[in-house]
């Protein structure tokens, strides 16, 4: 199909509409994404650099794609794709059909590489020179790496060739010095002589040209494209296999012994370790089909490999992208995948096709300003773009200041600040196609009529928006400070005074509760003391620096008239430096938690022991989160230096403390984040152990919890409500006991190990509803919503795909066979789950747990919504109101674990009430409400309504966007 000529970038890449906002193309709107909660992605180019892309939490891979593809307004895309390391280690592509963060679990922590994907047997096959360029760009990576092996003759040519892009023609001293300061090949000391002569011959020949020379080298070589994945033959013999636009190729070391063309092929296909080829018959020798078997070192990799194969394929054989397979009628055989995006016919054809205007782009690594460097872009954009914003834009220290990005923030660039006329919003909330989450400030006389703002305009390229020189700002700033990044450093204090008091309920009154009894054996109970004690001993010590700070900056001293204290960034590199210290025992505190467990095991007094302080007001959490409460605020230090380092300005006296601090917390959270991950998911197994009964083990190693929530089981009574637990190798489903202890009782146990699930909504009748097809039985569940629905058909199949990547099928979780005869459970009323004083008095197992809380609300939560709640977390005063009442009462708010727990003040030890959150909605109150105060937010669930009102503008944003998109039915409605 022959697309129209198109009058942007974004639409030449085949999308209906632009994924995002390219900075070439000025006055683009952001298009509506799936809703959801935005999320950062960082991915690194082929020229080294890194750029942030915001994209909706449900987005699939193809819109981060083209999010990129139009970022480097690319029209032959297709050839690229981004590659990344997943949870194994494993390199792979990112699928474009799938949702990205189903297939990147720690977004924040994962870099995505924009590489070549296809590598045409032609060059002159590539018809555009930014994509030359682009090819040239991995040519020189490849052969950096010593992937791409040559003999020398052909590397030192090809080297020649990229320095005649880089620095131009041939200069004695100049090329020598080039030389030594750049490492293009391994050995390069060794033909450094042989490079330097071939460069002399060079002089006159343009970067492009040098590109096109470089790529007529390179493709004749054996090694060119070649990506190789290590196997065996049936003797044992070690080979590599490698796929390319001919066909499967097999390699000895570094030679090619074997070549299978597409046209020879019948079939390909992998059975565990094993990848088959399939071959057609030969007439002419009177041949049957034949199977070649090679061993793998996992299923895993085979499959990797086989999808590559199957891309490969399509791409360069097939003329249009493949349909997808119709949905099976009752079982699915085989894998769902298939190739995505346009074939290279397509794309050749394409372009012939299209008249694209031309004009130059950036080169970063040359010195060389070269008029003949074109790319397909809009011809009125130098018109229209700045020097100052060009120079901007290629900086790589400026650049580095948008990396600090922190996805929920970046929602406020979707308000309207009706508090404030002067404050505007960028119109596109993005720069360089990524959101900001920043405002700009509209100086004296100037207005948003009046003025059109580009894409590329932010704060970050003004002093706008850091100028406040009038009497009247001067006087309100002496009274009260009005700086935003004021309100971020009184952030972290709020927040350190409730962490400081989550670490004094392990160090004080859980070591003094278990002391009574003495049941908990002296090794556990020293190892916790070793462990958290320095570590809230150094937290009070950075307490106390950050009230002074703060006591001073709001105005209680002189020392705001100097400007000495207005600033936080010192103190943090101080105390994170400090803390690195402390590393050692932070790194122990996932063994205390596993050797807690342990003893629990083992001895039914210190389980009931533990079980006893959990009921205690002063624990208002499971314990096992307060020992995880360390590591978590390690990424809370993050996430407030990159708000921190996003406000200032590169030239503000406090942005080279936040930076250097930010990068020393990055380490620190990078160096802790695979034990975090690991902790996090035992200690929610450990959770939901307590809440179930008749299920043996939950905690195993290799166990992973998925998804958590209600849906309608269908049996000869009809529609019944269940609890379904989805864990990586099973699921399970489970009714409200009638026990004392409120626990959920299992009814039965589907192993995902075979598993096909499909929707069946118009076989039963029944709304969103869809049928599990186990090994052993079949399960008709309904949904409550098609959003709740959607989510859990996600899960389920990412669950299959795990269970079947296992090597045997999951062992029975259950204790018993329990039969599913549950006439439903005792309802617990909304004001019983959220009143004052019952939800956190009661006697016996806490009624506002997670499953609790989801069962009364009929929804559901994930893993993934538990690791983004960690992260997000506020404390500070609000004033509350309800419904009817008139006045406004002054509270300490904790937001946490998906609730709001209430105090009287900060000093208090434990909660007052508490707020489930999961199911309410928060949207600001309308006109008929009669509230005439600013910064109110409203929580509404059925009749249930809230009243919050906030101290400052920033605080009222950051408790809406906290709650958006961290768990389902928790939503936002923006103003407009």
């Amino acid at each position: 199909r022959r697309e129209q000529r198109p009058s942007t970038a974004g639409q030449r890449l085949g999308a209906p509409e632009s994924f995002g906002v390219s900075t070439l193309e000025p006055g683009l709107r952001p298009p509506a994404q799936p809703p959801g909660r935005q999320v950062s992605i960082r991915v690194q180019m082929l020229d080294d650099t890194q750029e942030v892309f915001q994209i909706s939490q449900r987005s699939p891979g193809k819109v981060l794609f083209d999010l990129v593809c139009v970022h480097l307004n690319l029209t032959e895309g297709d050839y690229f794709g981004l590659e990344y390391q997943d949870q194994r280690k494993m390199t792979v592509w990112l699928d474009l059909l799938k949702p990205t963060l189903k297939q990147i679990r720690r977004p924040k922590n994962t870099i995505l590489r924009f590489v070549v994907k296809f590598f045409p047997p032609d060059h002159t096959q590539l018809m555009e020179e930014l994509t030359r360029y682009f090819f040239a760009l991995q040519i020189k990576r490849d052969l950096a790496c010593g992937r791409l092996i040559c003999n020398d003759t052909s590397a030192a040519l090809m080297v020649s060739h990229i320095i005649q892009s880089e620095i131009g023609d041939f200069d004695e001293t100049q090329s020598w010095q080039h030389l030594l300061h750049n490492k293009y090949l391994p050995d390069q000391d060794a033909i450094r002589d042989k490079i330097t002569d071939c460069h002399r011959k060079h002089v006159g020949q343009t970067p492009a040209e040098s590109d096109f020379q470089l790529l007529e080298i390179a493709r004749r070589l054996e090694m060119y494209g070649v990506r190789l994945h290590p196997a065996k033959d049936r003797e044992g013999t070690k080979l590599s296999l490698a796929v390319a636009h001919t066909g499967v190729l097999v390699f000895q070391g570094y030679t090619k012994i074997n070549a299978f063309n597409w046209s020879k092929i019948r079939k390909l296909s992998f059975k565990r370790k094993r990848f088959l080829i399939k071959l057609r018959a030969d007439p002419a020798q009177n041949a049957h089909h034949d199977t070649l078997e090679f061993a793998m070192a996992s299923r895993d990799c085979c499959k990797i490999f086989w999808k590559i194969c199957v891309e490969y394929h399509a791409f360069f054989r097939l003329f249009e992208e493949p349909k997808p397979k119709p949905k099976p009628i009752l079982f699915t055989r085989g894998s769902s995948f298939r190739f995505s995006g346009r074939t290279q016919k397509q794309i050749i054809d394409y372009v012939k096709d299209s008249e694209l205007k031309k004009v130059p782009f950036e080169r970063k690594h040359s010195k060389i300003l070269s008029n003949s460097s074109m790319s397909p872009q809009p011809a009125s954009f130098r018109s229209q773009v700045p020097k100052e914003v060009i120079q901007f834009l290629v900086s790589p220290f400026i650049l580095s200041l948008i990396y600090c990005n922190y996805a929920p923030f970046s929602f406020l660039g979707r308000f309207v600040h009706i508090y404030s006329p002067h404050v505007i919003v960028n119109g596109s909330g993005s720069v360089n196609g990524q959101g900001i989450g920043c405002t700009g400030v509209l100086g004296p006389g100037q207005s948003p009529e009046g003025r059109q703002l580009s894409p590329l305009t932010s704060p970050l390229l003004t002093e706008a928006g850091y100028v406040r020189n009038d009497d009247e700002d001067e006087a309100r700033r002496k009274k009260f400070p009005t700086d935003k990044a004021y309100f971020i450093a009184k952030e972290l204090l709020t927040t350190e005074r409730t962490y400081l008091k989550d670490l004094q309920v392990i160090t004080e009154s859980f070591q003094s509760f278990v002391g009574k009894d003495e049941v908990l054996p002296d090794s556990v109970k020293n190892l916790i003391s070793a462990n958290y004690d320095p570590v809230y001993k150094f937290h009070q010590g950075f307490l106390k620096e950050v009230e002074q700070r703060l006591a001073q900056w709001s105005g209680r001293s002189n020392a705001h008239i100097k400007g000495d204290y207005q600033r936080i960034g010192d103190i943090l590199l101080k105390n994170i430096q400090g803390l690195r210290q402390l590393t050692i025992h932070l790194q122990k505190h996932s063994e205390c938690l596993v050797e807690l467990e342990r003893a629990c095991r083992s001895s039914r007094k210190v389980e009931t022991v533990c079980r006893d302080f959990e009921q205690q007001r002063v624990c208002y959490l499971p314990f096992n989160i307060f020992l995880l409460r360390p590591l978590h605020r390690l990424l809370h230090y993050k996430l407030i230096l990159e708000r921190l380092c996003k406000h200032y300005p590169p030239t503000h006296e406090d942005f080279r403390d936040c930076r250097a601090a930010l990068a020393d917390i990055s380490e620190m959270v990078l160096q802790l984040q695979g034990a975090m991950m690991k902790m996090e998911n035992f200690q929610k197994l450990l959770e939901l152990k307590k809440d179930l009964t008749g299920i043996d083990n939950l905690a195993i190693h290799g166990r992973e919890f998925i998804r958590l929530g209600c849906l309608s089981k269908l049996s000869g009574k009809g529609l019944q409500q269940r609890m379904f637990f989805l864990f990586s190798d099973s699921l399970v489903y489970t009714s409200r006991g009638m026990t004392p202890s409120n626990q959920f009782k299992v009814h039965g146990q589907l192993s995902l190990y075979g598993m096909t699930i499909r929707e069946s909504e118009e076989e039963w009748g029944v709304p969103h509803s869809f049928t599990l097809f186990g090994q052993r039985q079949s399960v008709v569940v309904a949904a409550s919503c098609a959003s709740e629905m959607e989510r859990w058909v996600e899960d389920i199949r990412m669950a299959i795909d795990l269970a079947e990547q296992s090597s045997s099928p999951s062992t029975d979780l259950l204790s018993t066979s329990l039969p599913d005869n549950s006439n439903g459970a005792e309802q617990e009323s909304e004001e019983e789950l959220c009143s004052s004083r019952s939800s956190l008095e009661r006697q016996g197992h806490r009624g506002n747990t997670t499953v609790h809380v989801c069962w009364h609300r009929n929804t559901s939560v994930s893993m993934v919504d538990f690791s983004v709640a960690v992260e997000n977390q506020l404390s500070g005063n609000l004033l509350r109101k309800f419904k009817n009442s008139n006045g406004w009462q002054k509270l300490w708010v904790v937001f946490t674990n998906f609730s709001l727990f209430f105090y009287k003040s900060h000093q208090d030890d434990y909660p007052l009430a508490s707020l489930p959150l999961l199911g309410y909605s928060v949207t600001v109150p309308c006109e008929s409400e009669n509230i005439h105060k600013d910064y109110v937010f409203k929580l509404h669930f059925k009749s249930h309504v809230y009243y919050f009102r906030s101290e400052s503008e920033y605080t009222f944003e950051r408790y809406p966007v906290m709650g958006n998109g961290l768990f389902p039915s928790y939503t936002l409605f923006y103003l407009q």
